[in-house]
């Protein structure tokens, strides 16, 4: 149904009365509701980097919080008096490493601590993060009893659901709601300068603390939820061709398998302001429960995603053995993985062969089957409303999880 486009001019001539105003108001919601939301083309022209980009889902980080000042040793001499005393002041503290979750207003938060390290607003991966994080070291103490500055803490933005674990394995932090921050290493004391020593028995003390070391600590830091979609196949079935054919993403495309060694993220919007997440996973072969192939990495990508898409290549002999052996993988790996959305796609309906077995594969599964044909554009319309179904179900699951919590 057509939208109304209906303009209201309440302070000049072609005034309307409130109760108009209401009505058409009402009238132009009405049609919005019963509006089907699909896929925007976008007008941008992409890019001609020859890098591409892909998802960092897990990222191990050895993290060193910054050392206390040292403390000084200084006497105080006068023009008067020649030993008036000790005046050596204390070293400032360290820094330390803190990851915070990003905000998504694209605002910059103010933060209860000093920054002086910000990772991009809006941060949807690990990409940005190094290996090594070092914090600011703490100033030293100075004469006249002046104090060393303490050192601003590395404040890391990470995404949200962010899991850190320790070097063991251990989940030691779960950054799961905005705004909420790990210490990850915590910066050494400044040491107290000679003026802090002095006492009834000892009135001119030579002697000053050197500032503590930071703490020195890895991480294994892994994003709980990466896409709303997982594009699961063997190698060489079109899984990057798909991704590239509905979004901006340019993964690397060539006709030999494993092509794909690491996930690449691709973004959906539709006319509705959704914007849906679809990932390219690399390729899964029999026995990836067993670290074969890309192994437990594959799997652990797969895990991060809320819904699953099966894409299988139409052309090959008997494709859905390709199905069974995907599902059985997954399910040895985490048995709830089967239990989220699925959907198969048949990809290369553009071959003879795809056609022939198309109608074999659908009666050897009961989970919905579309074919599509990712090179030349076939079909891909009814798999974009069937991603927005899936992405709607599970937005609309989340919200009731939350109110029930």
């Amino acid at each position: 149904m057509k939208v109304k486009n209906t303009m209201f001019c309440i302070f000049g001539r072609n005034c309307v009365t409130w109760g108009m105003a209401r009505y058409a108001l009402w009238d132009q919601r009405t049609c919005m509701s019963d509006h089907t939301a699909t896929a925007l083309r976008t007008k941008k022209e992409k890019s001609h980097r020859n890098k591409s980009q892909h998802f960092v889902d897990a990222r191990r980080v050895r993290v060193i919080g910054g050392k206390g000042g040292d403390g000084a040793v200084s006497f105080l001499q006068l023009w008067s008096n020649e030993t008036a005393g000790p005046d050596g002041g204390d070293g400032g503290n360290g820094g330390h490493v803190v990851f915070k979750v990003s905000g998504c207003t694209g605002t910059r938060q103010t933060l209860s601590l000093p920054t002086v390290q910000m990772a991009t607003q809006n941060v949807q991966d690990l990409r940005h993060l190094t290996s090594v994080v070092r914090a600011q070291d703490g100033e030293k103490g100075y004469n006249k009893d002046c104090h060393g500055k303490s050192a601003d803490h590395t404040v890391i933005q990470v995404p949200t659901g962010t899991i850190i674990k320790s070097s063991t394995g251990r989940v030691v932090g779960d950054l799961k709601d905005e705004g909420t921050m790990f210490v990850a290493a915590r910066g050494g004391a400044g040491g107290h300068g000679n003026h802090f020593f002095i006492s009834d028995t000892i009135q001119a003390p030579k002697i000053a603390e050197c500032g503590a070391e930071g703490e020195e600590l890895q991480y294994i830091l892994e994003v709980r939820s990466m896409a709303h979609i997982g594009l699961i196949g063997f190698p060489n079935a079109g899984k990057s061709t798909l991704l590239q054919a509905v979004s901006r993403a340019q993964p690397k495309i060539a006709p030999y398998p494993f092509t794909t060694l690491k996930p690449h993220l691709g973004v959906i919007q539709y006319d509705d302001y959704d914007q849906v997440a679809v990932a390219d996973l690399p390729g899964l072969i029999p026995g990836s429960h067993l670290n074969r192939g890309l192994g437990i990495q594959f799997l652990k990508h797969a895990e991060r995603c809320a819904a699953l898409l099966f894409l299988l290549d139409l052309a090959t002999p008997e494709p859905w053995t390709h199905l069974e052996v995907l599902q059985f993988e997954l399910s040895q790996f985490n048995p709830d993985l089967l239990q989220r959305s699925q959907v198969v796609v048949g990809n290369k309906l553009d071959l003879p062969e795809a056609k022939v077995n198309l109608p074999r594969l659908q009666r050897q599964t009961d989970l919905p089957v579309i074919a599509v044909s990712a090179k030349m554009g076939t079909n891909l319309e009814e798999l974009l409303k069937v991603i927005k179904k899936i992405y709607d179900k599970s937005v609309k699951s989340e919200d009731e999880n939350s109110s029930v919590h």
